[in-house]
Protein backbone atom coordinates (compact mmCIF):
# COMPACT_ATOMS: atom_id res chain seq x y z
CA UNK A 1 0.00 0.00 0.00
CA UNK A 2 1.42 3.69 -1.39
CA UNK A 3 1.39 5.64 1.95
CA UNK A 4 2.76 9.49 1.62
CA UNK A 5 3.53 11.88 4.84
CA UNK A 6 2.47 14.83 5.01
CA UNK A 7 4.57 17.43 7.46
CA UNK A 8 1.21 19.09 8.40
CA UNK A 9 -0.94 16.19 8.91
CA UNK A 10 0.12 13.98 11.86
CA UNK A 11 -1.93 11.60 11.07
CA UNK A 12 -0.28 10.21 7.46
CA UNK A 13 2.85 10.01 9.73
CA UNK A 14 0.93 7.54 12.23
CA UNK A 15 -0.91 5.53 8.83
CA UNK A 16 2.93 5.56 7.54
CA UNK A 17 3.92 3.54 10.71
CA UNK A 18 0.67 0.92 10.55
CA UNK A 19 1.46 0.39 7.30
CA UNK A 20 5.41 -0.92 7.48
CA UNK A 21 6.56 -4.01 7.67
CA UNK A 22 7.85 -4.16 10.90
CA UNK A 23 4.65 -3.13 12.83
CA UNK A 24 2.94 -6.03 10.92
CA UNK A 25 5.71 -8.48 12.25
CA UNK A 26 5.10 -7.05 15.53
CA UNK A 27 0.68 -7.45 15.36
CA UNK A 28 1.90 -10.98 14.19
CA UNK A 29 4.12 -11.94 16.37
CA UNK A 30 6.68 -12.46 13.93
CA UNK A 31 10.16 -11.17 14.62
CA UNK A 32 12.02 -7.99 12.54
CA UNK A 33 14.54 -9.49 10.86
CA UNK A 34 16.24 -5.88 9.40
CA UNK A 35 17.88 -5.39 6.05
CA UNK A 36 21.62 -5.49 5.69
CA UNK A 37 22.14 -6.94 9.16
CA UNK A 38 21.54 -3.86 11.31
CA UNK A 39 20.01 -5.31 14.93
CA UNK A 40 17.12 -3.24 16.65
CA UNK A 41 16.79 -1.56 19.60
CA UNK A 42 15.48 -3.77 22.53
CA UNK A 43 13.84 -1.30 25.07
CA UNK A 44 13.18 -3.48 28.64
CA UNK A 45 11.48 -0.41 30.20
CA UNK A 46 7.76 0.12 30.09
CA UNK A 47 6.46 3.32 28.41
CA UNK A 48 7.22 6.74 29.92
CA UNK A 49 4.57 9.30 28.50
CA UNK A 50 6.00 12.33 27.25
CA UNK A 51 6.13 15.35 29.48
CA UNK A 52 6.43 18.41 26.89
CA UNK A 53 2.86 18.38 24.99
CA UNK A 54 2.95 20.76 22.84
CA UNK A 55 0.39 22.22 20.28
CA UNK A 56 1.05 20.30 16.34
CA UNK A 57 2.73 22.50 14.16
CA UNK A 58 3.91 22.29 10.67
CA UNK A 59 7.73 20.71 10.35
CA UNK A 60 8.22 23.67 8.11
CA UNK A 61 11.72 23.27 7.16
CA UNK A 62 10.99 20.54 4.60
CA UNK A 63 10.80 21.44 1.19
CA UNK A 64 8.05 19.34 -0.32
CA UNK A 65 4.67 19.19 0.67
CA UNK A 66 4.87 15.31 1.35
CA UNK A 67 7.75 12.40 0.69
CA UNK A 68 7.06 9.67 -1.52
CA UNK A 69 7.08 5.94 0.25
CA UNK A 70 10.18 5.54 -0.83
CA UNK A 71 11.84 8.45 0.31
CA UNK A 72 11.85 6.81 3.90
CA UNK A 73 14.03 3.95 5.60
CA UNK A 74 12.35 2.42 8.87
CA UNK A 75 15.67 1.12 10.03
CA UNK A 76 15.43 2.49 13.08
CA UNK A 77 12.11 0.68 14.44
CA UNK A 78 12.56 0.50 18.25
CA UNK A 79 10.44 -1.75 20.82
CA UNK A 80 9.72 -1.12 24.67
CA UNK A 81 10.21 -4.70 25.00
CA UNK A 82 10.61 -8.05 23.38
CA UNK A 83 8.70 -10.47 22.36
CA UNK A 84 8.73 -12.48 25.28
CA UNK A 85 8.21 -9.37 27.35
CA UNK A 86 4.55 -8.27 28.50
CA UNK A 87 5.05 -4.62 27.21
CA UNK A 88 2.39 -3.54 24.68
CA UNK A 89 3.48 -0.51 22.74
CA UNK A 90 5.93 -0.46 19.96
CA UNK A 91 7.74 2.19 18.78
CA UNK A 92 7.90 2.87 14.52
CA UNK A 93 11.08 5.47 13.53
CA UNK A 94 11.79 6.74 9.80
CA UNK A 95 14.04 9.30 8.43
CA UNK A 96 12.79 11.12 5.54
CA UNK A 97 15.92 10.06 3.07
CA UNK A 98 15.04 12.75 0.36
CA UNK A 99 16.38 15.76 2.46
CA UNK A 100 20.15 16.44 2.27
CA UNK A 101 22.10 15.63 6.37
CA UNK A 102 21.23 19.16 7.33
CA UNK A 103 17.64 18.85 6.20
CA UNK A 104 16.53 15.54 7.54
CA UNK A 105 13.78 15.08 9.68
CA UNK A 106 13.14 12.10 11.95
CA UNK A 107 9.47 10.57 12.63
CA UNK A 108 8.63 8.26 15.54
CA UNK A 109 5.44 7.10 16.10
CA UNK A 110 4.45 5.11 19.65
CA UNK A 111 1.53 3.20 19.47
CA UNK A 112 0.08 2.51 22.58
CA UNK A 113 -1.79 -0.91 23.17
CA UNK A 114 -0.79 -1.91 19.85
CA UNK A 115 -1.99 -5.35 19.98
CA UNK A 116 -4.85 -4.52 21.69
CA UNK A 117 -6.31 -1.88 19.42
CA UNK A 118 -5.34 -4.18 16.14
CA UNK A 119 -7.83 -6.59 17.61
CA UNK A 120 -10.91 -4.08 18.62
CA UNK A 121 -10.80 -2.75 15.26
CA UNK A 122 -11.02 -6.34 13.79
CA UNK A 123 -14.18 -6.48 15.15
CA UNK A 124 -15.52 -3.14 14.57
CA UNK A 125 -13.75 -1.70 11.23
CA UNK A 126 -14.18 -3.33 8.22
CA UNK A 127 -10.31 -3.98 7.93
CA UNK A 128 -7.27 -2.49 8.71
CA UNK A 129 -6.07 -1.33 5.19
CA UNK A 130 -9.44 1.02 5.07
CA UNK A 131 -8.92 2.38 8.51
CA UNK A 132 -4.90 3.13 7.14
CA UNK A 133 -5.94 4.14 4.09
CA UNK A 134 -8.50 6.70 6.13
CA UNK A 135 -5.83 8.23 8.38
CA UNK A 136 -3.30 9.37 5.18
CA UNK A 137 -5.15 12.02 5.16
CA UNK A 138 -6.72 14.57 7.33
CA UNK A 139 -7.54 18.50 7.34
CA UNK A 140 -7.42 20.36 10.90
CA UNK A 141 -10.89 21.10 12.52
CA UNK A 142 -12.66 23.40 14.94
CA UNK A 143 -14.54 21.49 17.10
CA UNK A 144 -17.26 23.14 18.82
CA UNK A 145 -17.18 22.88 22.25
CA UNK A 146 -13.96 21.83 22.25
CA UNK A 147 -10.71 23.30 24.33
CA UNK A 148 -8.94 26.12 22.15
CA UNK A 149 -5.77 25.05 22.40
CA UNK A 150 -6.48 20.99 21.64
CA UNK A 151 -5.47 19.76 18.29
CA UNK A 152 -8.29 18.59 16.08
CA UNK A 153 -8.56 17.08 12.71
CA UNK A 154 -11.24 14.78 10.55
CA UNK A 155 -9.48 12.67 8.25
CA UNK A 156 -10.89 13.31 4.96
CA UNK A 157 -13.50 10.84 4.51
CA UNK A 158 -14.69 12.11 7.70
CA UNK A 159 -14.98 8.19 9.13
CA UNK A 160 -12.83 9.19 11.88
CA UNK A 161 -11.67 11.84 15.01
CA UNK A 162 -8.39 12.98 15.46
CA UNK A 163 -8.10 14.52 18.99
CA UNK A 164 -5.33 15.51 21.09
CA UNK A 165 -4.97 14.27 24.50
CA UNK A 166 -3.32 15.50 27.59
CA UNK A 167 -0.33 13.85 29.78
CA UNK A 168 -3.36 13.49 32.71
CA UNK A 169 -5.70 11.89 30.16
CA UNK A 170 -3.17 9.42 28.79
CA UNK A 171 -1.93 8.25 32.18
CA UNK A 172 -5.69 7.44 32.83
CA UNK A 173 -6.30 5.65 30.14
CA UNK A 174 -3.34 3.28 30.66
CA UNK A 175 -4.49 2.55 34.32
CA UNK A 176 -7.61 1.59 33.24
CA UNK A 177 -7.20 0.46 29.34
CA UNK A 178 -6.99 -3.46 30.34
CA UNK A 179 -10.83 -3.08 31.33
CA UNK A 180 -11.84 -0.76 28.69
CA UNK A 181 -10.38 -3.69 25.68
CA UNK A 182 -12.43 -6.82 27.95
CA UNK A 183 -15.52 -4.20 28.10
CA UNK A 184 -15.77 -3.36 24.33
CA UNK A 185 -14.88 -7.08 23.78
CA UNK A 186 -17.40 -8.75 25.81
CA UNK A 187 -20.05 -6.21 24.52
CA UNK A 188 -19.50 -6.59 20.75
CA UNK A 189 -19.32 -10.49 21.34
CA UNK A 190 -22.90 -10.40 23.35
CA UNK A 191 -24.64 -7.89 21.25
CA UNK A 192 -25.36 -6.27 25.09
CA UNK A 193 -26.10 -2.04 23.60
CA UNK A 194 -23.25 0.24 24.05
CA UNK A 195 -23.03 4.21 23.34
CA UNK A 196 -19.56 4.11 24.19
CA UNK A 197 -18.15 6.14 21.62
CA UNK A 198 -15.08 3.58 20.33
CA UNK A 199 -11.25 4.99 20.63
CA UNK A 200 -9.39 2.89 18.32
CA UNK A 201 -5.92 3.67 18.45
CA UNK A 202 -3.71 6.36 20.43
CA UNK A 203 -0.65 7.12 19.22
CA UNK A 204 2.75 9.64 19.96
CA UNK A 205 3.99 11.47 16.78
CA UNK A 206 7.58 13.26 17.23
CA UNK A 207 9.03 14.87 14.43
CA UNK A 208 12.53 16.05 15.00
CA UNK A 209 14.85 18.50 13.00
CA UNK A 210 18.68 16.49 13.13
CA UNK A 211 19.51 19.88 12.30
CA UNK A 212 19.09 22.11 15.13
CA UNK A 213 17.28 19.12 17.44
CA UNK A 214 14.01 20.55 17.39
CA UNK A 215 11.56 18.49 18.03
CA UNK A 216 7.77 18.77 18.18
CA UNK A 217 5.66 16.18 19.97
CA UNK A 218 1.74 15.29 20.37
CA UNK A 219 -0.23 12.53 22.51
CA UNK A 220 -3.35 12.14 19.55
CA UNK A 221 -6.32 9.35 19.96
CA UNK A 222 -8.03 8.28 16.81
CA UNK A 223 -12.13 7.84 17.76
CA UNK A 224 -14.66 6.50 15.52
CA UNK A 225 -16.97 9.79 14.21
CA UNK A 226 -20.47 9.19 15.36
CA UNK A 227 -21.73 11.42 12.21
CA UNK A 228 -20.41 9.54 9.91
CA UNK A 229 -22.76 9.91 6.48
CA UNK A 230 -25.41 11.38 8.58
CA UNK A 231 -27.30 14.99 8.07
CA UNK A 232 -27.55 16.64 11.22
CA UNK A 233 -29.13 19.30 12.02
CA UNK A 234 -28.48 19.69 15.92
CA UNK A 235 -25.79 18.63 17.75
CA UNK A 236 -26.04 18.65 21.84
CA UNK A 237 -23.23 17.93 24.74
CA UNK A 238 -25.15 16.38 27.49
CA UNK A 239 -23.56 15.80 30.98
CA UNK A 240 -27.04 15.72 32.93
CA UNK A 241 -26.27 18.78 34.80
CA UNK A 242 -27.73 22.71 35.29
CA UNK A 243 -24.86 24.22 36.17
CA UNK A 244 -22.84 26.34 33.21
CA UNK A 245 -24.20 24.23 30.59
CA UNK A 246 -26.07 26.84 28.70
CA UNK A 247 -24.76 27.81 25.25
CA UNK A 248 -26.06 31.47 24.62
CA UNK A 249 -24.66 31.45 21.36
CA UNK A 250 -26.84 29.24 19.44
CA UNK A 251 -26.79 30.90 16.02
CA UNK A 252 -24.63 29.32 12.80
CA UNK A 253 -23.93 26.33 11.73
CA UNK A 254 -22.45 23.29 13.69
CA UNK A 255 -22.98 25.04 17.49
CA UNK A 256 -22.93 22.43 20.45
CA UNK A 257 -25.49 22.63 22.72
CA UNK A 258 -25.78 22.38 25.88
CA UNK A 259 -28.50 20.52 28.87
CA UNK A 260 -30.23 23.94 29.42
CA UNK A 261 -30.24 24.57 25.63
CA UNK A 262 -32.43 21.23 25.29
CA UNK A 263 -34.42 21.34 28.35
CA UNK A 264 -35.48 24.83 26.89
CA UNK A 265 -36.28 23.26 23.54
CA UNK A 266 -38.28 20.08 25.15
CA UNK A 267 -40.81 23.18 26.48
CA UNK A 268 -42.37 23.19 22.94
CA UNK A 269 -40.89 20.65 20.76
CA UNK A 270 -40.23 17.30 23.07
CA UNK A 271 -38.52 14.55 21.88
CA UNK A 272 -39.82 10.77 22.04
CA UNK A 273 -38.84 7.86 21.28
CA UNK A 274 -40.69 4.12 20.64
CA UNK A 275 -40.70 2.13 23.46
CA UNK A 276 -38.11 -0.28 22.13
CA UNK A 277 -35.51 2.46 21.52
CA UNK A 278 -35.95 3.97 24.87
CA UNK A 279 -35.62 0.58 26.54
CA UNK A 280 -32.35 -0.30 24.31
CA UNK A 281 -30.65 3.79 25.18
CA UNK A 282 -31.43 3.41 28.61
CA UNK A 283 -29.90 0.03 28.88
CA UNK A 284 -26.75 1.28 26.89
CA UNK A 285 -26.20 3.89 29.24
CA UNK A 286 -26.66 1.85 32.26
CA UNK A 287 -24.17 -0.87 31.15
CA UNK A 288 -21.27 2.14 29.87
CA UNK A 289 -21.77 4.29 32.69
CA UNK A 290 -21.59 1.26 35.30
CA UNK A 291 -18.29 0.31 33.48
CA UNK A 292 -17.32 3.81 33.57
CA UNK A 293 -17.48 4.26 37.24
CA UNK A 294 -15.98 0.74 37.71
CA UNK A 295 -12.42 2.65 36.69
CA UNK A 296 -13.27 5.87 38.32
CA UNK A 297 -14.07 7.87 35.41
CA UNK A 298 -16.29 10.63 35.26
CA UNK A 299 -17.34 13.90 33.44
CA UNK A 300 -18.34 12.29 30.37
CA UNK A 301 -20.90 13.31 27.94
CA UNK A 302 -23.49 12.31 25.61
CA UNK A 303 -23.33 13.43 22.19
CA UNK A 304 -26.57 14.06 20.40
CA UNK A 305 -27.12 14.56 16.79
CA UNK A 306 -30.29 14.73 15.30
CA UNK A 307 -30.72 13.66 11.58
CA UNK A 308 -33.56 15.45 10.35
CA UNK A 309 -33.55 13.41 6.92
CA UNK A 310 -34.26 10.11 8.36
CA UNK A 311 -36.17 11.06 11.27
CA UNK A 312 -33.36 9.53 14.12
CA UNK A 313 -31.02 10.51 16.82
CA UNK A 314 -27.19 9.47 16.45
CA UNK A 315 -25.80 9.49 19.91
CA UNK A 316 -22.71 8.44 22.34
CA UNK A 317 -20.67 8.66 25.35
CA UNK A 318 -17.91 10.72 24.81
CA UNK A 319 -14.56 12.68 26.46
CA UNK A 320 -14.14 9.42 29.08
CA UNK A 321 -10.64 9.44 29.27
CA UNK A 322 -9.86 11.21 32.70
CA UNK A 323 -10.40 9.29 36.16
CA UNK A 324 -11.54 10.84 39.33
CA UNK A 325 -7.80 11.74 40.84
CA UNK A 326 -7.29 13.13 44.26
CA UNK A 327 -7.49 16.41 43.55
CA UNK A 328 -11.37 16.24 42.10
CA UNK A 329 -11.33 14.40 45.25
CA UNK A 330 -9.99 17.34 47.66
CA UNK A 331 -12.19 19.64 45.26
CA UNK A 332 -15.93 17.66 45.95
CA UNK A 333 -14.55 17.81 49.88
CA UNK A 334 -13.54 21.32 49.94
CA UNK A 335 -16.78 22.55 48.08
CA UNK A 336 -19.50 20.31 49.95
CA UNK A 337 -17.73 21.77 53.44
CA UNK A 338 -18.33 24.80 52.75
CA UNK A 339 -14.79 26.53 54.07
CA UNK A 340 -14.44 28.67 51.30
CA UNK A 341 -17.73 30.55 51.86
CA UNK A 342 -21.29 29.60 50.21
CA UNK A 343 -23.84 27.21 51.63
CA UNK A 344 -22.55 24.15 53.68
CA UNK A 345 -24.49 21.49 51.60
CA UNK A 346 -24.05 22.88 47.90
CA UNK A 347 -23.68 21.27 45.39
CA UNK A 348 -20.78 20.93 44.37
CA UNK A 349 -19.40 21.20 40.63
CA UNK A 350 -17.30 17.84 40.96
CA UNK A 351 -18.95 14.81 42.50
CA UNK A 352 -17.74 11.48 42.76
CA UNK A 353 -17.74 9.11 39.88
CA UNK A 354 -20.44 6.99 41.45
CA UNK A 355 -22.85 10.35 42.16
CA UNK A 356 -21.75 11.18 38.60
CA UNK A 357 -23.37 8.22 36.96
CA UNK A 358 -26.51 8.25 38.96
CA UNK A 359 -27.15 11.81 38.32
CA UNK A 360 -26.28 11.21 34.12
CA UNK A 361 -28.44 8.06 34.09
CA UNK A 362 -31.63 10.24 35.69
CA UNK A 363 -30.94 12.95 33.18
CA UNK A 364 -30.71 10.76 30.26
CA UNK A 365 -34.36 9.54 31.39
CA UNK A 366 -36.03 12.55 31.54
CA UNK A 367 -35.00 13.91 28.51
CA UNK A 368 -35.96 11.55 26.30
CA UNK A 369 -39.49 10.25 26.72
CA UNK A 370 -41.47 7.18 25.10
CA UNK A 371 -44.41 7.42 23.31
CA UNK A 372 -46.05 3.89 22.93
CA UNK A 373 -44.98 1.65 20.36
CA UNK A 374 -48.74 1.87 18.40
CA UNK A 375 -48.23 5.53 17.61
CA UNK A 376 -45.26 5.39 16.32
CA UNK A 377 -44.23 4.30 12.84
Amino acid sequence: MFVAVYDNEPSSVISYALSSKEYENWIAGRPNVPEGGSSFRLLKKTISLASDLSTWQSTGSLDLDYMNYGSFSSEDASYFADHNSSSPHIRISFVDESSNAAGKVKFSVTCYFAKQFDSLRRKCCPNEVDFVRSLSRCRRWSAQGGKSNVYFAKSFDDRFIIKQVTKTELESFEEFAPEYFKYLTDTLSSGSPTCLAKVLGIYQVTVKHMKGGKEVKMDLMVMENLFFRRSISKVYDLKGSSRSRYNSDTMGANKVLLDMNLLETLRTNPIFLGSKAKRTLERAVWNDTSFLASVDVMDYSLLVGMDEERKELVLGIIDFMRQYTWDKHLETWVKASGILGGPKNASPTIISPKQYKKRFRKAMTTYFLTVPDQWSS
